[in-house]
Order: structure tokens, then C-alpha cells, then sequence
């Protein structure tokens, strides 16, 4: 009666092993999910600036993403260099945030440190474009597709080198994470006159930016008292008040979008180049 009993007792459990594998099986791949996605805008906006969007170093933090020793520290030692900084490096404290959102930021940093940073905001494209074009006003100074304004970039291709969190990052909070060389230039000359645009050229001798109304100045830099490079954006700063969560992700997610598809149809053609121009 015991034979019988252990061996009905080792079918049920290679039966309830064999459900297990199979119920594994016919999950769904992984998808984004909101922790995914609060993550990734938290470390665009709070680490960004200074690690690089892709957390592999930039002009004011170390590579965090490729780094053996980083990668090897726990989530709970990660968490606390957030949250207390690091004395004499530069390295703020970041505690104000709390811990879900500290923990959110790791979370997503171990992704950078797998290499899976593709992360898409749960965005409309089709959406998006009619804020580009409408509501949101973005065409009146950029371009995409041939279509749009002059002053500002290109983005034809800019969301095919971009992270959603960078793009969003940028979108909300134009003037503490745009680059100096996407920022407005203002020259005062000798006479004192001022004059405020995109620059397009600066070498040791000479400036040239063009201003809101398309003209483009030139000037030796012999005639100018005052360079103030990267002075102040020109986008608006109040996109995170006069637009929801909903149409900033629809905003950003056309601009991934029309980025992917122009990187696949001109393969040649060098995203970061362009981005270099704007």
C-alpha cells in the first residue's frame, strides 16, 4: 500500500512540474511597464545630464553602465548612493526623491547595464504627430520630414538615437536639459546692440547665428564685447502644465517613431550628425 501511495506521490509531482513548465511557456514576452517607464524619465531627468542617457559616462559623471565595479554593487548600496551622494565628487544627494523612486531609477540603470534601453512610453504616434503639428506647436520652429520651421532642429531622425526618458526629459524641462549648443546665442556688439539666435558657426575668429526671423549674422568676434553661448532655450517652458501625461507620451512616441522608420529607410545616414547640427 505504501509502494503504491509513493509512486501515485511522484506522478502528481511530475505532473504539477510539467504544468508549471508549460504555464511558463505560454506566458507573453515581458513587455514596458510603468515602473519601466518612471524609471527611465526619473534617470533622463535627475542623472541624465551628468551620466549620460545611457548612463555610460558623460562630461560630469563616470560611465555607470558598463563599469564592472558599479555593476557589481547591490541594489540596496546603489539605492544609498542615490539617496546620501558621494563627498567630494560632485555626486548630490538625492534622498528628496524617496525610496519608490530611487528604487525605480536602479531598476532601470540595471537595464542600461544589460543593454536593454529601448524602452517606449505607451504613446500614440498618430496622436503625437497632430500635437507636433497642431496644439503643441513644435513645427513652428522644427522640422521633420521636410515639413516645419528653421530655427530649431531637424528631428526627422533625432527619436531614432534618443531614449523616450531623454526625448520626455527634454519636452518638460527644455532649459535644465537641453545641451548649451541647442540653446539660444546672444552677441552684444561694441554699440552695445544685442542679438539673440541659433549659432551656426563659432571659430576663433568669427560667430554667426540666425535669428528668429531666418536671417543669419555674421560677426568677428574683434566686434563683440559679450558671447553668451547657450544663454536660455528657445522652446516653451510650460509643455509639462499645457499638456497631460497622455500627449507628452504621444509626443514623444512620434518621435521615436518617425525616427525608427527614417533610420531604416537612409541606414547611411548618421543620426548623430544631424543631432550635431541642431
Amino acid at each position: 500500500m505504501m509502494r503504491w501511495w509513493h509512486v501515485i506521490s511522484i506522478r502528481c509531482v511530475l505532473l504539477g512540474l510539467a504544468s508549471i513548465t508549460n504555464l511558463r511557456a505560454q506566458q507573453p514576452a515581458s513587455t514596458t511597464t510603468a515602473a519601466d517607464v518612471q524609471g527611465s524619465m526619473l534617470f533622463a531627468s535627475n542623472c541624465g545630464s551628468c551620466h549620460g542617457s545611457d548612463g555610460r559616462g558623460g562630461e560630469h559623471g563616470p560611465d555607470i553602465a558598463t563599469d564592472s565595479d558599479v555593476q557589481r554593487l547591490a541594489d540596496s548600496d546603489l539605492i544609498a548612493i542615490a539617496k546620501n551622494g558621494v563627498a567630494g565628487t560632485g555626486m548630490p544627494a538625492f534622498g528628496w526623491l524617496g525610496q519608490e523612486k530611487l528604487t525605480s531609477i536602479v531598476q532601470y540603470l540595471r537595464t542600461l547595464q544589460r543593454g536593454q534601453i529601448d524602452i517606449k512610453l505607451p504613446g500614440n504616434p498618430k496622436s503625437g504627430e497632430a500635437l507636433f503639428f497642431g496644439r503643441a506647436r513644435c513645427s513652428e520652429c522644427h522640422m521633420v520630414n521636410g515639413k516645419g520651421g528653421f530655427i530649431g532642429s531637424d528631428l526627422s531622425l533625432y527619436g531614432a538615437a534618443e531614449s523616450a526618458g531623454q526625448i520626455r526629459s527634454v519636452v518638460v524641462d527644455p532649459e535644465k536639459n537641453l545641451p548649451p549648443q541647442k540653446k539660444a546665442t546672444t552677441v552684444v556688439s561694441h554699440t552695445g546692440q544685442k542679438f539673440t539666435g541659433m549659432l551656426k558657426v563659432d571659430d576663433n575668429f568669427s560667430v554667426s547665428i540666425q535669428t528668429m526671423d531666418g536671417n543669419f549674422l555674421f560677426f568677428q568676434k574683434s566686434q563683440l564685447t559679450h558671447i553668451d553661448l547657450g544663454s536660455y532655450s528657445l522652446m516653451p517652458a510650460n509643455y509639462g502644465a499645457t499638456l497631460n501625461d497622455e500627449q507628452i507620451n504621444d509626443l514623444v512616441s512620434y518621435l521615436l517613431h518617425v525616427g525608427s522608420e527614417n533610420s531604416k529607410r537612409s541606414p547611411t545616414q548618421s543620426s548623430k550628425s544631424d543631432r550635431d547640427d541642431e
